[in-house]
Protein backbone atom coordinates (compact mmCIF):
# COMPACT_ATOMS: atom_id res chain seq x y z
CA UNK A 1 0.00 0.00 0.00
CA UNK A 2 1.47 3.54 -0.78
CA UNK A 3 1.42 6.51 1.28
CA UNK A 4 -1.41 8.23 0.13
CA UNK A 5 -3.48 4.99 1.00
CA UNK A 6 -2.20 4.06 3.88
CA UNK A 7 -2.86 8.25 5.04
CA UNK A 8 -6.19 7.54 3.66
CA UNK A 9 -7.26 4.59 5.52
CA UNK A 10 -5.37 6.09 8.97
CA UNK A 11 -8.38 8.81 8.11
CA UNK A 12 -11.31 7.05 7.50
CA UNK A 13 -10.15 4.91 10.91
CA UNK A 14 -9.44 7.84 13.08
CA UNK A 15 -11.18 10.93 11.24
CA UNK A 16 -14.69 10.58 13.15
CA UNK A 17 -13.02 9.72 16.58
CA UNK A 18 -10.89 12.75 16.59
CA UNK A 19 -13.78 14.89 15.47
CA UNK A 20 -16.16 13.35 18.22
CA UNK A 21 -13.22 13.99 20.85
CA UNK A 22 -12.65 17.73 20.09
CA UNK A 23 -16.43 18.63 19.54
CA UNK A 24 -16.71 16.82 23.00
CA UNK A 25 -14.10 19.35 24.50
CA UNK A 26 -14.86 22.52 22.44
CA UNK A 27 -19.11 22.42 22.38
CA UNK A 28 -18.45 23.38 18.87
CA UNK A 29 -18.71 21.68 15.43
CA UNK A 30 -17.00 24.12 13.34
CA UNK A 31 -14.18 24.60 16.04
CA UNK A 32 -13.86 20.75 15.92
CA UNK A 33 -13.50 20.90 12.26
CA UNK A 34 -10.61 22.99 12.02
CA UNK A 35 -8.90 21.28 14.89
CA UNK A 36 -9.35 17.57 13.24
CA UNK A 37 -8.02 19.10 9.80
CA UNK A 38 -5.11 21.07 11.53
CA UNK A 39 -4.32 17.45 13.47
CA UNK A 40 -4.42 15.50 10.25
CA UNK A 41 -2.13 18.26 8.60
CA UNK A 42 0.11 17.60 11.26
CA UNK A 43 -0.08 14.16 10.67
CA UNK A 44 0.34 14.09 7.07
CA UNK A 45 3.65 16.38 7.59
CA UNK A 46 4.96 13.73 9.84
CA UNK A 47 3.49 10.52 7.85
CA UNK A 48 7.17 9.39 7.52
CA UNK A 49 7.66 8.76 10.93
CA UNK A 50 3.86 8.03 12.43
CA UNK A 51 3.29 5.67 8.94
CA UNK A 52 5.86 3.40 10.21
CA UNK A 53 3.90 2.87 13.94
CA UNK A 54 1.72 0.03 15.08
CA UNK A 55 -2.41 1.06 14.70
CA UNK A 56 -2.59 1.81 18.27
CA UNK A 57 0.85 3.77 18.25
CA UNK A 58 -0.73 5.78 15.46
CA UNK A 59 -4.04 6.62 17.29
CA UNK A 60 -2.11 7.77 20.71
CA UNK A 61 -0.11 9.88 18.35
CA UNK A 62 -3.04 11.65 16.78
CA UNK A 63 -4.93 11.73 20.44
CA UNK A 64 -2.01 13.42 21.59
CA UNK A 65 -1.30 16.23 18.84
CA UNK A 66 -5.37 16.80 18.85
CA UNK A 67 -5.41 17.98 22.86
CA UNK A 68 -2.45 19.78 22.19
CA UNK A 69 -4.24 21.55 18.83
CA UNK A 70 -7.07 22.00 21.95
CA UNK A 71 -5.02 23.23 24.25
CA UNK A 72 -3.36 25.84 21.69
CA UNK A 73 -6.53 26.94 20.16
CA UNK A 74 -8.28 27.14 24.10
CA UNK A 75 -5.23 29.53 24.37
CA UNK A 76 -5.52 31.42 21.52
CA UNK A 77 -9.61 31.68 20.97
CA UNK A 78 -9.40 34.68 24.06
CA UNK A 79 -7.46 36.75 22.13
CA UNK A 80 -8.68 36.23 18.55
CA UNK A 81 -12.99 36.31 19.70
CA UNK A 82 -11.91 39.97 21.26
CA UNK A 83 -9.92 41.08 18.04
CA UNK A 84 -12.43 39.86 15.49
CA UNK A 85 -15.33 41.35 18.02
CA UNK A 86 -13.55 44.76 17.93
CA UNK A 87 -12.87 44.62 14.30
CA UNK A 88 -16.99 43.76 13.52
CA UNK A 89 -15.81 40.94 11.53
CA UNK A 90 -17.94 38.08 10.47
CA UNK A 91 -16.64 34.43 10.10
CA UNK A 92 -18.01 32.54 6.94
CA UNK A 93 -20.17 29.46 8.81
CA UNK A 94 -20.85 26.02 7.84
CA UNK A 95 -24.30 24.46 7.13
CA UNK A 96 -26.53 24.15 9.97
CA UNK A 97 -27.33 20.81 9.31
CA UNK A 98 -23.65 19.81 8.87
CA UNK A 99 -23.37 21.28 12.43
CA UNK A 100 -26.30 19.66 13.86
CA UNK A 101 -25.16 16.38 12.72
CA UNK A 102 -21.54 16.88 14.13
CA UNK A 103 -22.80 17.76 16.97
CA UNK A 104 -25.37 14.71 17.28
CA UNK A 105 -22.82 12.71 16.47
CA UNK A 106 -20.50 13.36 19.70
CA UNK A 107 -23.94 13.73 21.69
CA UNK A 108 -23.49 17.81 22.44
CA UNK A 109 -27.38 17.58 23.18
CA UNK A 110 -27.08 14.55 26.45
CA UNK A 111 -23.85 16.55 27.20
CA UNK A 112 -25.31 19.90 27.52
CA UNK A 113 -28.36 18.16 29.68
CA UNK A 114 -25.89 16.47 32.06
CA UNK A 115 -23.81 19.80 32.64
CA UNK A 116 -26.88 21.59 33.01
CA UNK A 117 -28.00 18.85 35.81
CA UNK A 118 -24.50 18.19 37.02
CA UNK A 119 -24.04 22.41 37.72
CA UNK A 120 -27.49 22.37 39.83
CA UNK A 121 -26.24 19.65 42.12
CA UNK A 122 -23.18 21.88 43.37
CA UNK A 123 -23.63 24.37 46.31
CA UNK A 124 -24.07 27.80 45.60
CA UNK A 125 -21.07 28.85 46.54
CA UNK A 126 -19.49 26.67 43.94
CA UNK A 127 -21.70 27.29 41.25
CA UNK A 128 -20.90 31.34 42.19
CA UNK A 129 -17.15 30.43 42.60
CA UNK A 130 -17.26 28.62 38.85
CA UNK A 131 -19.84 31.71 37.20
CA UNK A 132 -17.05 34.36 38.29
CA UNK A 133 -13.67 32.44 37.55
CA UNK A 134 -14.89 30.65 34.73
CA UNK A 135 -17.72 32.42 32.37
CA UNK A 136 -16.58 35.78 33.76
CA UNK A 137 -13.09 35.17 33.52
CA UNK A 138 -12.01 36.81 36.46
CA UNK A 139 -8.61 36.41 38.63
CA UNK A 140 -9.13 34.68 41.78
CA UNK A 141 -8.73 37.93 43.95
CA UNK A 142 -11.81 39.21 42.11
CA UNK A 143 -13.58 35.94 43.00
CA UNK A 144 -12.55 35.78 46.71
CA UNK A 145 -13.67 39.47 47.16
CA UNK A 146 -16.79 39.37 45.24
CA UNK A 147 -17.85 36.18 47.47
CA UNK A 148 -16.09 37.48 50.77
CA UNK A 149 -13.78 34.68 51.08
CA UNK A 150 -10.21 33.94 51.41
CA UNK A 151 -8.23 33.82 47.54
CA UNK A 152 -7.61 30.26 49.08
CA UNK A 153 -11.53 29.60 49.74
CA UNK A 154 -11.96 30.81 46.71
CA UNK A 155 -9.79 28.38 45.06
CA UNK A 156 -11.01 25.81 46.84
CA UNK A 157 -14.75 26.49 45.95
CA UNK A 158 -14.02 26.65 41.85
CA UNK A 159 -11.62 23.54 42.10
CA UNK A 160 -14.28 21.62 44.14
CA UNK A 161 -16.64 22.91 41.32
CA UNK A 162 -14.91 21.63 38.63
CA UNK A 163 -13.47 18.02 40.32
CA UNK A 164 -17.37 17.89 40.37
CA UNK A 165 -18.30 18.44 37.14
CA UNK A 166 -15.33 16.69 35.36
CA UNK A 167 -16.04 12.95 37.32
CA UNK A 168 -19.68 13.76 36.05
CA UNK A 169 -18.73 14.31 31.98
CA UNK A 170 -15.98 11.75 32.91
CA UNK A 171 -18.53 9.17 30.67
CA UNK A 172 -18.69 11.41 27.73
CA UNK A 173 -15.10 11.35 27.35
CA UNK A 174 -14.20 7.47 27.63
CA UNK A 175 -13.70 5.93 24.38
CA UNK A 176 -12.11 8.90 23.04
CA UNK A 177 -8.86 8.44 25.19
CA UNK A 178 -5.69 6.68 24.78
CA UNK A 179 -3.58 5.07 27.50
CA UNK A 180 -1.15 7.33 28.60
CA UNK A 181 2.12 5.02 27.75
CA UNK A 182 0.67 4.41 24.29
CA UNK A 183 0.69 8.57 24.12
CA UNK A 184 3.96 9.30 25.09
CA UNK A 185 5.24 5.91 23.06
CA UNK A 186 3.71 7.28 19.52
CA UNK A 187 4.10 10.93 19.97
CA UNK A 188 7.77 11.43 21.15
Amino acid sequence: MDDAEAFAQLYRREGEAVLIFLTRRTWDGEVALELTAETFAIALRGWARLGALAQEQQRAWLFTVARRQLSRYLRRARVERRAIDRLGMQLPEMEQDDLQEIERRAGLPELRQTLARELQRLSGSQREALQLRIVEERSYEEVARQLGVSEQTARARVSRGLRALAAALEPYHEGTSVGRTAAREGAS
